[in-house]
């Protein structure tokens, strides 16, 4: 770490903000190659601890620099370590809770980035994301802000952009434990005074969870990521001579593979089975909607959400 850099940390820490002029000149010292180390990156989320005030230039540096340190300077990128999710969650979870929504913003920039992350980080993100919606309070980053017992606009919006990231539960969907997640938050809320927002969030989000179309192999962990990057690396004489084989002996392999062949009428007959509703799934909904004994307006709408569809 640079004698700038310390010198602009220990000023903003005092007077509690970083100033645009300031920011500019943390890239300069600590990150004009895209690089960021973890001294640099354990230096960033301490600052970020002691303001008071933090801008939106702040933010922006604070979540670009540490969502690339977390995602894409290992080895294969996009995927985040269990030791870099070890780390962030350390970071963040001193306290118990969301310091700042500079870190809410963080952690869903790191799903919306990341191919996959461990388990363990999306176990806790539901956590943590509840938390922030439940009893966070102040402006985002975007705009609008949080509040206490309610969801805001703002807060429907950090929702979705984390339940539907690549890295969550279910790719471009809702999987089990966000629909869980939103039911809590419904039943939390109810007679709260909710942005219209969040209804559609909720009847959207347990849509997707009961009727979306799931690809079961759309995430891939990555210890297997990194090994299948040192097979297609690997331009030795013995890889393509077992493309060649395989071209040989099935020349329609490929085609199969890659959707040349018969692949758009299967994808047809798996999207409209996925919108079937399960008995399991059939019976999980039931359960949430006549656990109170009663069918309040957000359930409602979500029932003639999927009557018409």
């Amino acid at each position: 770490m640079s004698t700038q850099f310390d010198q602009i940390a220990e000023h903003a820490a005092a007077v509690g903000k970083v100033t645009p002029e300031e920011v500019l000149q943390l890239r300069r010292e600590c990150w004009p190659d895209g690089i960021i180390t973890r001294a640099e990156a354990d230096a960033i989320f301490a600052l970020n601890d002691k303001l008071t005030e933090r801008g939106p230039e702040w933010t922006e540096f604070f979540v670009e620099a540490l969502s690339v340190f977390t995602v894409m300077q290992l080895e294969p990128k996009g995927y985040v370590s269990q030791e870099n999710a070890d780390w962030l969650v350390a970071r963040i979870d001193h306290d118990g809770e969301f310091g700042s929504m500079a870190e809410c913003e963080l952690v869903v920039k790191i799903f919306e980035r990341a191919k996959n992350v461990p388990q363990s980080l999306k176990d806790w993100v539901i956590e943590r994301m509840e938390d922030a919606v439940l009893n966070g309070t102040g402006p985002t980053h975007r705009g609008g802000q949080m509040e206490k017992g309610n969801v805001t606009a703002a807060e429907a919006q950090i929702l979705r952009r984390a339940i539907f990231a690549p890295s969550s539960a279910r790719p471009g969907g809702v999987g089990r434990s966000e629909a869980d997640l939103l039911f809590r938050l419904k039943d939390a809320t109810l007679h709260a005074d909710n942005d219209p927002e969040w209804k559609r969030l909720f009847v959207q989000g347990i849509a997707s969870y009961l009727q979306g179309f799931h690809l079961p192999n759309a995430q891939i962990s990555r210890e297997r990521a990194a090994e299948l990057d040192i097979f297609m690396a690997d331009t030795s004489r013995s890889v393509g001579r077992f493309v060649g084989r395989m071209a040989k002996a099935s020349p329609n392999v490929f085609g199969q593979v890659f959707g040349k062949r018969g692949t758009t009428a299967s994808m047809e007959d798996r999207i409209v089975e996925a919108e079937k509703v399960t008995t399991t799934e059939q019976a999980w909904l039931d359960g949430k909607i006549h656990a109170d004994g009663e069918v309040d307006e957000y359930e409602q709408a979500l029932l003639d959400f999927l009557a018409e569809g």
